[in-house]
């Protein structure tokens, strides 16, 4: 078994995080990888903060193991959010896209574990000025909204820098990306990708499909023009979004109305001409689809086993 300060500080058995996608992460697949050993992960953006209350209370009923919520701090509905967590005593709360400082002091006076997922070396040590119990360093990989650095270059430059526990995300897909990240010093992995592909997971058949079709330059990058890189498996959707960013003459306003609701077209619908499919470059490792528990104990015994021999390596 993998000895690590995040299970002992969360109270999980494995390393392992899934990671909090929006209008994907509910009660069902968060509470399948807290049964297998890992910490699922309920999403803020499931259609309001009373959405994300009946995910929680759902997942009560459906684990007794430690599970979370992502909280997205962009969203117009995040200090309802921040509330509720409180409200419902939740006991680990990962963030995104924002800082969480308006509502860390609370969070920390109700006990919440506190991770924020991180993207520079920058934004680490404010998160554990903050307060924070660990940070996610999320590499380029990923897939959905993304920073510049890659994971292999991004984590030992954060965990160079700051003093509490470092989970690494991004590039994250089997026991051997998790090793890596072990060994170079993680105390943990958020992996997001695979699980769209779980038994558990609400995506639509399309995307699952598409996932399993992905080839290794599956996905692409688009939103860089206007600031905000999202990564996705390539669709007319996106290949259209990346015309309109290369035409001058299209605005970004125009680009903007485009893109919006793309991710729950994907994700409802399987719209390939309308949907935004986000998935990291892992994509074309995806063969089939699994349950949650497979992959979880695919990932951390695949990890345990290669750890376990890395010694034949020293001569």
């Amino acid at each position: 078994m993998i000895k690590s300060v995040i299970c002992e500080r969360l109270g999980i058995e494995k390393p392992l995080f899934q990671g909090g996608m929006a209008w994907i992460a509910d009660a069902r697949l968060a509470a399948a990888v807290s049964n297998a050993g890992g910490l699922g992960l309920i999403s803020s953006i499931l259609g309001g903060p009373e959405a994300v209350r009946a995910e929680i209370r759902k997942a009560k009923k459906l684990t007794d193991k430690p599970f979370g919520v992502n909280v997205m701090l962009a969203d117009p509905n995040a200090a309802a959010v921040a509330d509720l967590v409180v409200e419902e005593g939740v006991g680990v709360v990962t963030t995104g896209a924002g800082s969480p400082a308006p509502y860390m002091e609370r969070w920390k006076a109700a006990g919440i574990r506190v991770i924020p997922v991180v993207a520079s070396v920058a934004y680490a040590l404010k998160m554990q000025e903050l307060g924070a119990t660990a940070v996610i360093a999320e590499g380029a990989e990923s897939g959905g909204h993304i920073g510049d650095t890659h994971t292999l270059a991004l984590l030992p430059q954060i965990l160079d820098a700051v003093e509490i526990p470092v989970l690494a995300a991004g590039g994250v897909f089997d026991g051997r990306s998790a090793a890596a990240m072990l060994l170079m010093g993680a105390c943990g992995v958020q992996v997001g990708t695979r699980f769209l592909v779980a038994d558990e997971c609400r995506v639509h058949e399309t995307y699952k499909e598409r996932l399993i079709k992905a080839s290794d330059v599956g996905t692409m990058v688009t939103g860089k023009s206007l600031g905000d890189a999202v990564r996705s498996l390539k669709t007319p959707f996106t290949k259209k979004f990346a015309r309109m960013e290369a035409d001058p003459a299209v605005t970004p306003e125009e680009i903007r109305v485009f893109g919006t609701g793309s991710l729950r077209k994907a994700v409802f619908d399987g719209d390939l001409a309308g949907g935004s499919f986000l998935a990291g470059e892992v994509a074309g490792l995806i063969t089939r689809k699994e349950s949650a528990a497979d992959i979880v104990n695919d990932i951390i015994g695949g990890a345990e086993r290669l750890l376990a021999g890395a010694p034949h390596l020293i001569v």
